[in-house]
């Protein structure tokens, strides 16, 4: 099998949000979106089998005519870092993703049952993004858990941290202890305006976090700053977790040898560089150190395509406790992150979602919704 053509496709209007999405990460002065768009790549052969994945501007489509889809391991090492750490710039993610919904298409298997599967259903958790006032996030929080999200993540990003500890306070209050509260203190983001949390600060929050049984602080520091993050680690019984912005699969050994995190948040397209085989080998390297996995999953228009690419590998391994779900009504929902695949991947009453029984990633696209770009 050998590849005749690459496309890139992109949806052909951009929806428009019911109100603008302003991000807790980038408080205070980012500027709000409005619509969500989306485009991806889609990988053709010589078999009439096509493969699709998301854009990440990968710089080599050029070079792909001819190649064997059934090497995507060479793929990602000669694209995606391989062994060099910090080589970055080629950003083969989506491409790599395309290759594998290739594979599973040949095989007529979904890309987990490849990887070996160990579940064939993966927790979830809802992944809320925006600050609000302490009251819409309790309902909200409410609303959640009568979908059947088990567990919550709330985001901290307002001027005061106390004002973020108040809320956090509130939601526990409320929901009671059968809800996990996951924590986003979102301390490595670019965010233009916001005075970051010393190490003090982190400590204190993470000491009065650890209080309300929150089950996991996200980015309490700079992902740079790894000796702070190992002593938080050491000095607060709930986990600590962060990774969304390593460049490579090798950039988090450090960050797990020092014991700066508990949790490993690889991302599988953010970066360009991790993909499924990539997360996958994380996973592998986490396990090896009684580490975890909650891999962190952008949410927006590629969620669509970015999830099944996630839970494929985390399907596949057993030291993987939940996977992120972006939904934060009216702005993250069905109608616009998942709107131009045919069967949105849904959050059943138990709090988790069913893996895609299709072979590849398991989605099929509304082909009358793209263009060629």
């Amino acid at each position: 099998m050998k590849i005749t053509k690459v496309e890139t496709i992109r949806t052909k209007e951009p929806i428009k949000l019911q109100e603008p999405w302003k991000p807790a990460w980038i408080h205070p002065y980012g500027k709000p979106m409005e619509t969500f768009q989306f485009s991806f790549y889609k990988v053709y052969t010589d078999e009439g089998i096509i493969g699709i994945g998301p854009n990440t501007g990968y710089s080599g489509l050029s070079q792909l005519l001819g190649f064997n889809p059934f090497h995507v391991g060479e793929f990602w090492e000669k694209n995606m870092g391989g062994r060099i750490q910090g080589t970055s710039e080629k950003r083969g993610a989506g491409i790599e993703i395309a290759l594998w919904d290739i594979i599973g298409k040949a095989a007529g298997l979904p890309i987990y049952k490849l990887l070996g599967a160990r579940k064939d259903r993966v927790l979830v958790y809802a992944a809320t993004s925006r600050l609000l006032t302490k009251e819409e996030h309790v309902d909200q929080v409410h609303q959640l858990m009568e979908i059947g999200f088990k567990a919550v993540k709330l985001r901290l990003h307002r001027p005061n941290p106390w004002d973020d500890l108040a809320i956090v306070e509130a939601v526990r209050k409320s929901a009671g202890d059968e809800l996990m509260i996951l924590v986003d203190a979102n301390q490595n983001n670019k965010s233009e305006g916001y005075n970051f949390w010393s190490r003090g600060t982190s400590l204190t929050m993470a000491e009065e976090l650890d209080k309300l049984k929150v089950y996991y602080l996200e980015e309490p520091l700079p992902r740079a700053d790894i000796e702070g993050l190992a002593i938080i680690a050491s000095t607060v019984n709930m986990f600590i977790a962060g990774g969304e912005h390593s460049p490579t699969i090798y950039d988090f050994k450090d960050h797990i040898v020092k014991g700066a995190y508990d949790i490993i948040q690889p991302d599988v397209v953010m970066m360009g560089n991790i993909g499924i085989t990539g997360i996958k080998q994380v996973a592998a390297m986490a396990d090896f150190y009684g580490k975890m996995v909650v891999p962190h999953v952008l949410s927006g228009a590629g969620f669509a395509m970015d999830l099944p690419a996630t839970l494929h590998p985390m399907a596949a391994v057993d030291n993987c406790p939940l996977v992120e779900y972006g939904w934060d009504p009216p702005i993250l929902t069905t109608e616009t992150t998942q709107f131009f695949i045919k069967e949105p991947l849904l959050v059943e009453k138990d709090g988790r979602v069913k893996l895609p029984e299709k072979p590849g990633l398991g989605i099929e696209l509304i082909e009358e919704m793209m263009v060629v770009v």
